[in-house]
């Protein structure tokens, strides 16, 4: 490496890569692969013992991107299983009303899959590694180096210094990186979210059998619930399943848990506990439990600048995840990001331009992309999901209808509208109130 003195600003006439990658999770894993491929000298820095240790986080990776980029994605990663049944769930205190959605067209071009990170990060830096990237764990890069231009070129780590025409930030949420840059601030509260989860080891045929999975076929079940799962908490409760354990856990927008004065890990545990999740989780072992911060608002953040001179930034340093209420989509984004971030780097690299307005190209590969489309058609999701009566009285107001339909006592039956009526005035829910949410509703969905 070159050794430079920290008070140093000039750019040295050679460098140690043509690109440093910081983060080796998917987006920055991604970035290598497509780099190395292309014939680029790339170095990842991963501040763990290695790639995934310190994730604890997994999910539903929508892998159709990751076929293009890994044909063997699906029969070599380390993914858990097929995503073929979703179910949104309004939760109440003692009742929940589901749309239960299961379809064989999912698993035919498989569409979602469920991964736990600390495997498929591991993975996929092998993968970077077979392509020629060189991973460096256990380094933490803790500031940007700058030429007396202002240009970027390479990274510190403590007294080393390792030197790059560029430097690609897949450093996470509140990335470190972007915020050395001048590019971004610290991101508000309401952008973003605490997420704690809990994995829970159940035998392989438990799991099948309690949420109805076909084993020949891989099967999985993903969860999306509102309501009591977060105790009016601006956010959701998730469960799914993985091939011989079962994630679950909260994710809370930070402001409105502040304002809440109720306890993370509390409302985390009330939700395992809750009646119409509890009967999924019995008798397992718990085998990991852990919390991360996340994005709440993704479109907003991914609206802000994504480079600098001799910077581009990928990932959840960007701020690419969506939550559209239904799906929460954040890996594949990171993959794509960084798959038009190494085509920039390419040309970049061959050009020897490294400046802002050059790299602005990235930018606009972003959004002429389908990801691009997608964040600007969600845009208003987050402002729609800020509504608190879809954490509570949305779903009292459903039970009570189902509860009328359902309950067949000695009283003679009423119409569907007078029942519609007579719960939604029950709610506390006022005309003009549903009438704004349902509009909003079809504006941000």
């Amino acid at each position: 490496m070159n050794t430079v003195s920290a008070s140093d600003t000039a750019k040295p006439s050679a460098v140690d890569f043509d690109v440093i990658i910081v983060g080796a999770g998917v987006a920055g894993c991604v970035a290598a692969i497509e780099l190395a491929r292309a014939g680029k000298d790339v170095a990842v820095i991963e501040r763990g013992v290695q790639p995934g240790a310190k994730n604890l986080s997994g999910g539903i990776f929508y892998s159709r991107i990751m076929e293009e980029i890994l044909p063997n994605f699906l029969s070599e990663a380390p993914v858990e299983r097929k995503i073929t049944r979703n179910v949104l769930s309004f939760l109440n205190e003692n009742s929940h009303v589901n749309i239960d959605y299961w379809d064989r067209r999912l698993a035919s071009p498989v569409n979602a899959v469920s991964v736990l990170r600390g495997k498929l990060d591991l993975w996929l830096s092998e993968q970077a590694e077979e392509a020629g990237a060189m991973i460096m764990p256990g380094v933490m890069a803790d500031r940007l180096l700058r030429g007396e231009n202002g240009n970027i070129f390479g990274i510190g780590a403590g007294d080393e210094q390792i030197t790059a025409h560029l430097v690609l930030a897949a450093d996470g949420v509140n990335s470190f990186l972007a915020r050395d840059a001048g590019i971004r601030k610290k991101a508000p509260n309401k952008q973003l979210a605490v997420g704690i989860k809990t994995v829970i080891a159940l035998p392989r045929n438990t799991i099948e059998q309690r949420f109805g999975l076909n084993r020949d076929e891989n099967d999985g079940c993903a969860f999306a619930m509102v309501g009591d799962a977060t105790q009016g908490v601006a956010g959701g409760g998730f469960l799914y399943t993985n091939t011989d354990s079962v994630s679950a856990g909260v994710v809370l927008r930070l402001d409105d848990l502040q304002r809440s004065g109720l306890s993370a890990a509390g409302i985390h545990d009330r939700f395992l506990a809750h009646p119409a999740v509890a009967p999924y989780l019995a008798d397992g072992k718990v085998l990991e439990y852990g919390c991360h911060l996340t994005i709440e608002d993704g479109p907003a953040l991914s609206r802000q600048p994504l480079t600098a001179p001799g910077l581009m930034l990928i990932g959840d340093a960007a701020g690419f995840t969506l939550n559209t209420g239904m799906t929460i989509r954040g890996m594949d984004l990171a993959a794509e990001s960084a798959r038009l971030a190494a085509r920039t780097a390419v040309e970049a690299l061959a050009a020897e331009d490294f400046s802002e307005e050059f790299l602005s190209s990235y930018p606009q590969k972003i959004n002429a992309s389908p990801m691009g489309k997608d964040l600007r058609l969600y845009s208003r999701t987050p402002a729609f999901l800020d509504s608190p009566r879809l954490y509570g009285k949305y779903g009292n107001m459903a039970a009570d209808i189902f509860y009328e339909l359902y309950n067949i006592d000695l009283r003679p039956r009423k119409k569907l509208s007078k029942i519609v009526m007579r719960a939604l005035r029950r709610s506390g829910i006022g005309i003009t109130e549903g009438i704004r949410d349902a509009y909003n509703a079809l504006r941000a969905l």
